[in-house]
């Protein structure tokens, strides 16, 4: 394939299974750590190729990194529908204490495939006594249904039983510390991301360590973000977020002084935008957001992004071309799939940089 032909543009690029990341960066290699990944640089349509551990070399004094503090539940659990087996995908927990499930058929390797729900009250057995009644899709389709838990408690099941999803790119099972990034911090039992935040999980605390020696600024939001739509790449689901007073604050001071704000993640993205006004002013906020973040709508605070790479139907693709544009991010994903980058979860990551006006005006003869 070549790059002309690779890119979000046109919709059509193809990701090789085999650039598919199957393992842990630090299970490829005697000696390695999660920062052992391929780090892709676009500032505008400019590409560059680098390693993770060059991070701090490319960011500045001033620079803040918003990180999602969300810890990864084992949200995959085995159950049954009448005699047919099912693994149940528990997304997330609704105010009504309804959880959004998404219903998926064993496929022998460990892994899953896709199965529609319902109908209205189909009765799905778990493990230790519990079981779930469907109750009511949930936006109108038929993948993800809000079913209410009877006979045991969801967080106790899923404590006992459940394990990381995972889906069939992948080659095994991995412990759930495996899914944690180093930013995850304790939530209570049923709140957490039932995926892995992932853009961050090839920061170690070495590499922290020195990003703050250096002057980076690290800001915590939550977003925990519910089951993906691995087939059909719909857009997010509400999801629960909220960004503390303290951050807040600090993305207000790096704006003032023309700094750049940069997301680790697009679930990081989705939590600060949703707490900015039209102003682009960051406020303390909580609660659920719906907010898809699209080229038409634009971003308030964000002017860079570090991010996984994407398949070419999938949403977040939206996104990044809100952050950088279009012909940034069809320059990128062809040299991605021409230099043989990884995907997914445990594959290489992309940050893509903008310029704040401010930071160009007052910093235009400061070299890189």
């Amino acid at each position: 394939m070549s790059p002309a032909q690779a890119g979000p543009a046109a919709g059509v690029w193809r990701v090789p299974a085999e650039l598919s990341a199957r393992v842990p960066a630090e299970q490829r290699g005697p000696g390695l750590d999660r920062d052992a990944v391929r780090l892709l640089v676009s500032r505008g349509t400019a590409v560059s190729h680098h390693g993770f551990g060059e991070l701090p070399g490319l960011l500045r004094s001033g620079d803040v990194l918003v990180v999602n503090t969300s810890p990864t539940r084992a949200a995959a659990v085995n159950g049954r529908v009448g005699h047919a087996r099912v693994v149940v995908h528990f997304s997330t927990r609704g105010d009504d204490g309804r959880w959004a499930v998404e219903l998926r058929e064993p496929d022998g390797r460990g892994t899953t495939r896709a199965r529609a729900g319902g109908p209205a009250q189909t009765k799905v057995w778990l493990p230790g006594g519990a079981r779930l009644v469907l109750e009511e899709p949930l936006g109108g389709g038929d993948r993800l249904w809000w079913a209410r838990a009877a006979g045991a408690d969801v967080t106790r099941v899923l404590g006992e039983y459940g394990r990381p999803i995972r889906y069939a790119y992948t080659e095994r099972d991995q412990p759930l510390s495996a899914y944690q990034t180093v930013f995850s911090t304790p939530a209570p039992d049923w709140a957490g991301s039932a995926e892995m935040p992932s853009a961050a999980r090839p920061f170690t605390a070495r590499l922290v360590a020195e990003l703050v020696s250096r002057g980076v600024w690290f800001a915590p939001v939550r977003l925990d973000t519910g089951v993906a739509s691995a087939e059909a790449h719909e857009p997010p689901y509400p999801e629960r977020f909220a960004v503390p007073e303290a951050t807040a604050r600090l993305l207000g001071a790096a704006r003032a002084r023309g700094g750049r704000v940069i997301a680790v993640g697009t679930t990081a993205v989705r939590a600060v935008e949703s707490a900015a006004g039209p102003d682009g002013v960051v406020r303390a906020a909580s609660g659920w957001t719906d907010l898809v973040v699209t080229p038409g709508r634009g971003v308030r605070v964000v002017n860079g992004l570090l991010t996984g790479l994407h398949e070419p139907e999938a949403s977040h693709l939206l996104m990044l071309r809100a952050v950088a544009g279009e012909a940034a991010v069809r320059r990128a994903y062809g040299e991605a799939v021409r230099e043989r980058y990884l995907w997914h979860e445990f594959g290489d990551v992309h940050l893509l940089l903008t310029e704040s006006f401010a930071y160009a005006q007052q910093h235009a003869t400061t070299p890189e």
